[in-house]
C-alpha cells in the first residue's frame, strides 16, 4: 500500500484515525516518561533543596500566568537537546516539585536550565517588554507583574504548611517568617528569583 493510498484509507476511516492520533501521542509520551523510569525519584540531587517562600510564590506566579503552557521544564536526553539547554533533567531534581511543570508543548524555549544564563536586569526587561531584548520573540508582555505586590500572589503561610503536611522539610520557623521574605517585593521580583533557581541544583552527585 503507497504512502497516498495509506493516508486516504486514514483519512476515511475514523476508527483508524483515532487509533493512529493516540499511537503518535503515546509514542510521544513514553520519549518523555521511560528515561526518568531507570532514575531514582525518591531521592533528592546532592543540592536539591525546598524553594524558600520567595521563590515558591514565584513559581505560584509562573503557574498561574501560564508560562508553563509554552514552556517545558524538561531537557530530554537528546543530544540536540542537550547542545542547547544543557545537562538533561534528573528525576531527583523535581522532588519538591508539586505540581511538575515538565510540559510537552514549546512555542518558548525549555527553561529548566535557565537559571544563572540571563541576569536579574536582562529578565526584569524581558518579562515586561520581551522584544526590547529578543526582537524576534513572540512572548506577550507582562508589565503587571512590576506593578503588583508579592504578597498579592497569594497566602504563602497556608501554601507551605501545606507542603509541609506533604513532606516538604518546613520549620516552623521558615513558615514564621514567610511573609517577611516578601515584604516590599514585587511579584516580578518573586518570578525572576524563581527562575534564576531554576535547574542550578543538579551537580551530578546525590544528598547523603
Amino acid at each position: 500500500m503507497s504512502g497516498l493510498s495509506l493516508h486516504k484509507k486514514l483519512e476515511e476511516n475514523i476508527g483508524l484515525l483515532i487509533f493512529g492520533i493516540l499511537f503518535v501521542s503515546s509514542l510521544g509520551g513514553l520519549v518523555q516518561i521511560l528515561p526518568l523510569l531507570n532514575q531514582d525519584m525518591t531521592e533528592a540531587a546532592k543540592n536539591t533543596r525546598v524553594y524558600s517562600a520567595l521563590e515558591l510564590t514565584g513559581r505560584d506566579i509562573y503557574i498561574r500566568e501560564g508560562c508553563s503552557v509554552c514552556h517545558s521544564q524538561q531537557v530530554r536526553p537528546l543530544i540536540a537537546e542537550i547542545e542547547r539547554y544543557g545537562p538533561y533533567s534528573r528525576a531527583e531534581e523535581f522532588i519538591y516539585d508539586r505540581p511538575f511543570l515538565w510540559g510537552s508543548k514549546r512555542t518558548g524555549p525549555d527553561l529548566h536550565r535557565v537559571g544563572g544564563k540571563f541576569s536579574d536586569d536582562w529578565h526584569r526587561v524581558h518579562l515586561v517588554d520581551p522584544r526590547a531584548v529578543v526582537s524576534e520573540s513572540i512572548m506577550p508582555g507582562y508589565p503587571w507583574l512590576a506593578r503588583r505586590n508579592a504578597t498579592q500572589a497569594g497566602n504563602i503561610v497556608a501554601k507551605m504548611r501545606g507542603l509541609r503536611y506533604l513532606g516538604h522539610p518546613y520549620s516552623d520557623e521558615d513558615i514564621e517568617a514567610a511573609p517577611g521574605q516578601l515584604e516590599g517585593l514585587k511579584e516580578i521580583d518573586a518570578l525572576i528569583v524563581y527562575l534564576q533557581r531554576l535547574g542550578t541544583a543538579y551537580t551530578g552527585e546525590r544528598s547523603q
